[in-house]
């Protein structure tokens, strides 16, 4: 399991076009400070601060695995809290299709592999999609805990969060907006209705939050031909 979250994160922050961003993600995840984690790493935190804010130029894949090695290493020393929290094992059963694309893929063409309608007009496409995760929300809310959240997103954050039986939409944009890794782009399937407050945490995180009206089987058919 260890091994396996190595690589997810070390993946995720090489893969990501924010590399600062996804590391300080990570860093929140695992509740460490940026001094603690400059202090591990033996450099000043201004280091760190410049690579989480693109005030210096993305890391490479040896200092990545430094920065995630030195997560892993302070939350070791303190009881593996984190660490423990994540099983990559068996899949969640709110989990309906998943897949890591070999590539990357624009935004606006995932977007219309699914038929799918922009709800947040204020937020760009201007982004890449690594995969997709299609998620039945009813089993999500009842059964979906921190040791499940990690696999929702494989082997990048980078990617579409699908949720089926979707009634308003605020339940998954309110967990989104509460949990420090985020979606390239969330999306609804077929939802009763979408819910202003949703559009709007949505809005506040920079993420577009779309719908498709496609059946179930023509989504995860289309979904499953990408890549």
């Amino acid at each position: 399991m260890r091994e396996q979250l190595r690589e997810k994160m070390a993946g995720d922050i090489t893969l990501s076009s924010h590399a600062g961003k996804t590391i300080r993600k990570w860093r929140e995840e695992f509740g460490i400070s940026q001094q603690d984690l400059a202090r591990k790493l033996i450099v000043s935190p201004s280091v760190i601060s410049d690579y989480e804010s693109g005030r210096r130029k993305s890391p490479g894949i040896v200092i990545v695995r430094r920065i995630v090695d030195g997560l892993m290493s302070i939350d070791e020393t303190r009881g593996g809290k984190t660490l423990k929290k994540y099983d990559l094992g068996e899949k969640s059963e709110c989990i309906i299709s998943m897949k890591e694309f070999s590539g990357s893929m624009p935004a606006s063409d995932f977007l219309e592999t699914i038929d799918g309608e922009n709800l947040t007009e204020s937020v760009a496409l201007d982004m890449d999609i690594h995969g997709y995760t299609v998620i039945d929300s009813v089993k999500a809310i009842t059964s979906l805990s921190s040791l499940d959240y990690l696999q929702i997103y494989g082997w990048s954050s980078e990617r579409a969060l699908i949720f089926t039986g979707v009634k308003y939409g605020r339940s998954p944009m309110i967990a989104i907006r509460a949990h420090p890794l985020k979606p390239a782009m969330v999306g609804y399937h077929r939802p009763e209705q979408v819910d202003e407050l949703a559009l709007r945490l949505a809005t506040l995180e920079g993420i577009p939050l779309v719908k498709t009206d496609l059946s179930m089987q023509a989504l995860v058919d289309r979904l499953e031909r990408l890549g």
